[in-house]
C-alpha cells in the first residue's frame, strides 16, 4: 500500500524540552535529518510487523544557538524497528535499547555540525 507523506506546518524552531520516557524495555530513537524533511511524517514499525505503524513529523527545534531538524520517537518497547518514508522503508532493524537513546543521522555530510571549531 503506497501512501504519500505528509508535510505539516513546522515553521519555526520549536523551543519546548523534548521529554523522552526511558526505563525498563522502553527507550527512544532520535533521527537527525537536513531541511530537506521538515514536516516530513515518518513511520515507525517493529521489525516483522510492518503493516502497524505509528508516526511523527520531522520538526526544526533549537538547542542553544544551534536549530536542527529532528525526528523523535519516544516510549519504544526495546527491539527493533523500520522506518518509513511515502511508504518506502528508509532504515530497517534499527535496534532500540531499554533505558536508552539510539540516534540515525540522515544529514548529508555538509549539514552535519562542526563541534571542532
Amino acid at each position: 500500500m503506497d501512501q504519500p507523506h505528509h508535510h505539516h506546518e513546522a515553521e519555526g524552531a520549536h523551543l519546548q524540552h523534548v521529554v523522552l520516557e526511558l526505563g525498563d524495555g522502553i527507550g527512544a530513537l532520535i533521527v537527525h535529518t537536513g531541511p530537506e524533511l521538515l514536516g516530513t511524517e515518518v513511520e515507525i514499525s517493529h521489525t516483522g510487523n510492518d503493516a502497524s505503524r505509528s508516526h511523527k513529523a520531522v520538526l526544526r527545534r533549537t538547542a542553544g544557538t544551534y536549530d536542527s531538524c529532528v525526528l523523535v520517537f519516544d516510549n519504544l518497547p526495546e527491539g527493533t524497528y523500520t522506518l518509513w518514508i511515502g511508504g518506502v522503508s528508509r532504515a530497517r532493524d534499527v535496534r532500540v535499547e531499554s533505558g536508552a537513546v539510539a540516534e540515525l543521522d540522515w544529514r548529508r555530510p555538509t549539514e552535519a555540525p562542526d563541534h571542532h571549531s
